[in-house]
């Protein structure tokens, strides 16, 4: 059987008359009636019960016929489903991204595809930036929101930055009452405060973050005396709520509000952290595309929404 066959059934037990089932498809009766006999004779059962005044359809041909009525829409609807995948208006988009982001850019950039694109299925997976450009690099994800190490960023990934923010200080806020830190107007001021525990993401996970933060230490003449390393920034900021140490921050986690912490700018000229999306550049999927369009729109904006 072919998809010609079904319509002609379809017609026909839509119609229950052969001549209107001819004319609404565009052909004379008797190639349609033969098309049918010539289909009922390869499922070896009649779908129509015929007389000279009438057409009915048989039990069989009703309970059959209800199965190929939605493979012929589902037959007649992928022309279109191409067109919308081609277009990136469906399909599937596996997007990664740093802890952080989950605090600034990510929400923003997720609330504008999705209401561009409804029906395009975004796979989120919350990753360190040196294992979502592994993923991206052997096409398990389709784009990352990455803090970069510009320097070391493989050649064959692409990158557009979306948002540089300050450092601010995560302290224990009973580390505030006891005056154990010098905060005036509501900023970390001084430099005594750069000798206390400090907690940081590891080297080896974010060098960029790493050494933008044990750089502004040896800037001031200071060695950081780093207590803890953890790769989470949650799990850095629930540390600090523990009065484990104190910890440099993008100012936008001050969006994680966390009992017996307190954020704190500095006083002095912070150092600025860039968070971006990375693609592989030989990636041209139609979702990855809009994706980086919608970027577009956020990239170079250092206020967004909070989450």
């Amino acid at each position: 059987m072919d998809i010609r066959q079904l319509r002609h059934a379809l017609a026909v037990a839509e119609t229950l008359h052969f001549g209107r089932a001819a004319e609404r498809l565009g052909m004379t009766q008797p190639p349609l009636s033969q098309s049918i006999l010539a289909l009922e004779r390869e499922l070896g059962a009649s779908l129509f019960l015929r007389s000279r005044r009438s057409v009915a359809l048989t039990p069989f041909g009703r309970q059959w016929l209800d199965e190929v009525r939605p493979a012929v829409a589902a037959i007649d609807g992928l022309a279109d489903g191409a067109r919308r995948l081609l277009a990136g208006q469906a399909g599937r988009l596996s997007l990664s991204f740093v802890s952080t982001a989950d605090y600034s850019v990510l929400p923003t950039m997720v609330q504008r595809y999705a209401a561009a694109f409804p029906d395009v299925q975004i796979a989120l997976q919350e990753a360190t930036s040196d294992v979502q450009i592994e993923a991206l690099l052997e096409g398990r994800a389709d784009a990352g929101v990455i803090i970069p190490s510009l320097a070391s960023l493989p050649p064959r990934l692409s990158y557009r930055a979306l948002l540089q923010e300050p450092l601010i200080a995560a302290v224990p806020e009973a580390w505030v009452r006891q005056g154990r830190l010098s905060v005036i107007d509501g900023k970390l001021a001084g430099h005594c405060w750069m000798e206390e525990p400090l907690l940081l993401f590891p080297a080896r996970v974010s060098p960029d973050f790493h050494e933008l933060v044990t750089g502004f230490y040896r800037a001031q003449g200071r060695e950081p005396a780093i207590r803890q390393e953890a790769i989470q920034m949650q799990t850095i900021v629930s540390l600090v709520s523990a009065g484990m140490g104190m910890a440099l921050v993008p100012s936008s986690m001050r969006h994680l509000a966390r009992t017996g912490t307190r954020y704190l700018p500095l006083a002095e000229a912070a150092p600025m952290l860039e968070t971006g999306l990375a693609w592989l550049s030989a990636n041209r999927a139609p979702t990855l595309l809009a994706l980086i369009e919608v970027a577009a729109g956020i990239s170079g904006s250092d206020e967004l929404p909070p989450p």
